[in-house]
């Protein structure tokens, strides 16, 4: 169905602000990186590879996955999220691996009601468990321009990054804990804008106002600096720094900065959600 939109009208406008605004950026080449694997036209790389949209509607979402797949890396990416009234939305940016017992590391983002601030929800999957969940305010407005999300996975611990500051640490406790972690499934780079209305947004409680559609969410300046499996596999990829890369002092004050601040749920915290006891990890946070 052909949409009703005016081309004049809020998404629209926003679209030709996104690509004047990335206009000079210096950044990676969708073309080249990634493939859009869903949603029927809603993805588009756009600006000769330098811009990414994802757009969402009553029909559908949209998403695309890295061509590559990774065992270790460092992945940075920057998102401008769906403005205005993005209740019941979710823009997930995550890696994971396939199958029943799958990793992931997850970034989503918690659309609101206009005005009301986005939550970040992180989580970490190994071998298919997963139930790590900690969630974050941010301290600016997502919506106004690109920030720089960013996963460090090396083998002694997971760090997520908001523009470059550390929010959570995941550590490798499998040997003196026995906590699984994720050393040796690969893992793609994936990205969606869909509709999480039964859950997003105050636990269900806000819908999607689908009157404010279609949803857009932008991304630019993708890079994927990983060990790369497969037949382009690196021989070198032990020498790169963040293999052996840890959290300083200062960073270590940033993170308890924005865990002091910022969060708004710790599944570490949640004995009620956890009767028999916290998860053996907890404890060495």
């Amino acid at each position: 169905m052909a949409s009703s939109v005016s081309p004049l009208s809020p998404p629209f406008f926003s679209l030709l602000l996104i690509l004047l605004s990335t206009s000079f950026a210096a950044a990676g080449n969708f073309n080249n990186d990634v493939d859009i694997i869903w949603g029927d036209g809603r993805g588009n790389i756009v600006n000769n590879g330098q811009l990414l949209t994802l757009s969402l509607d009553k029909s559908s979402g949209s998403g695309f996955q890295s061509k590559n797949q990774y065992l270790f890396g460092r992945i940075d990416m920057q998102i401008k999220l769906v403005s205005g009234n993005s209740a019941g939305t979710v823009t997930a940016y995550y890696l994971s691996s396939q199958g029943e017992t799958h990793d992931e590391i997850d970034f989503e983002f918690l659309g609101n009601l206009s005005g009301d601030p986005y939550i970040v929800h992180t989580n970490v999957y190994t071998q298919g468990k997963g139930n790590r969940e900690m969630q974050f305010y941010l301290w600016f407005d997502p919506t106004k321009d690109f920030h720089t999300y960013s996963i460090l996975w090396n083998p002694s611990h997971i760090v997520f990054y908001v523009d470059g500051t550390p929010i959570r640490e995941f550590k490798n406790l499998a040997a003196t804990k026995g906590v699984p972690y994720p050393n040796n499934q690969a893992m793609r780079l994936y990205s969606s804008l869909w509709d999480a209305e039964d859950w997003a947004t105050r636990g269900g409680l806000v819908k999607t106002d689908w009157s404010q559609a279609p949803f857009m969410a932008a991304f630019r300046n993708l890079n994927t600096d990983g060990c790369v499996q497969g037949p382009l596999a690196s021989s070198s990829c032990g020498s790169k720094a963040w293999m052996n890369q840890a959290l300083d002092a200062e960073s270590l004050k940033k993170m308890k900065w924005v865990q002091s601040n910022y969060m708004v749920y710790n599944y570490c915290s949640d004995v009620k959600r956890f009767p028999q006891g916290l998860p053996p990890e907890c404890s060495a946070n």
